[in-house]
């Protein structure tokens, strides 16, 4: 029996990175999480037989001690994690606005590196960002977050375009509107919000593309959105 295809969500939570978790498992993925609270991750572990690692994807030996600690190198790579610090510009905590752009960019530079290194000698391999309408479009009193979104959606641009023709696809998804979730459900029938299954579906479509038709990215949003 052929070994089963591996995917490595960074960031893993609760909302659309559990849904991408579930539906990755029921089409036969080996789902590791990594966190850097894992304890939270431990019922979702248990239903999806998935393996949790601790990892500050921010920090360099953090990362580079997770990738180390894998079997072997995914063939797919999601990176999820988010920060974020709101206010006007002038009271910003230059502190926070730092830690914003590192876990928004430069964690997801530090992850995609050891990702690529070991599925560019294997040959093949998928890396998907999240992102979010910060980074196209910077928010008032938001700036931290669309700076570290604008970011992450210009490495995902400039990785795809040296990796693709290496075999590597690289996605990056705009998430563009309201989540649903417990703590804010939506209207019966009306679609106001995105449901985080419906959004994992877009990743799965992302992951499954022939690479004569691979998307970089994409966005998704309820039908009420404006552009």
């Amino acid at each position: 029996m052929a070994d089963k295809p591996k995917a490595l969500i960074i960031g893993a939570g609760a909302g659309v990175s559990s849904s991408i978790v579930r539906l990755l498992h029921a089409n036969g993925y080996d789902i590791t999480l990594a966190a850097r609270n894992t304890d939270k991750l431990m019922n979702l572990a248990e239903e999806t037989h998935a393996s949790c690692y601790p990892c500050n994807s921010s920090d360099r030996a953090s990362v580079e001690k997770l990738f180390a600690a894998l079997a072997s190198t995914p063939d797919v790579m999601i990176y999820n994690p988010s920060y974020r610090v709101r206010g006007p510009l002038v009271e910003l905590d230059p502190d926070e606005v730092q830690r914003t752009i590192q876990t928004t960019a430069f964690g997801a530079f530090l992850c995609a590196q050891q990702a690529a290194k070991g599925m560019l000698e294997r040959g093949s391999g998928t890396i998907i960002f999240t992102g979010a309408s910060a980074g196209v479009k910077g928010y008032p009193q938001s700036a931290p977050f669309a700076m570290g979104k604008f970011a992450l959606r210009g490495l995902a641009q400039s990785m795809a375009r040296e990796l693709h023709p290496q075999n590597i696809h690289i996605g990056h998804v705009v998430i563009d509107g309201g989540i649903k979730s417990e703590r804010r459900p939506d209207e019966p029938g009306a679609d106001k919000l995105l449901d985080p299954d419906a959004i994992a579906e877009s990743y799965l479509h992302l992951i499954k593309q022939p690479r004569s038709s691979w998307s970089w990215e994409i966005e998704v949003r309820p039908w009420v959105e404006r552009f």
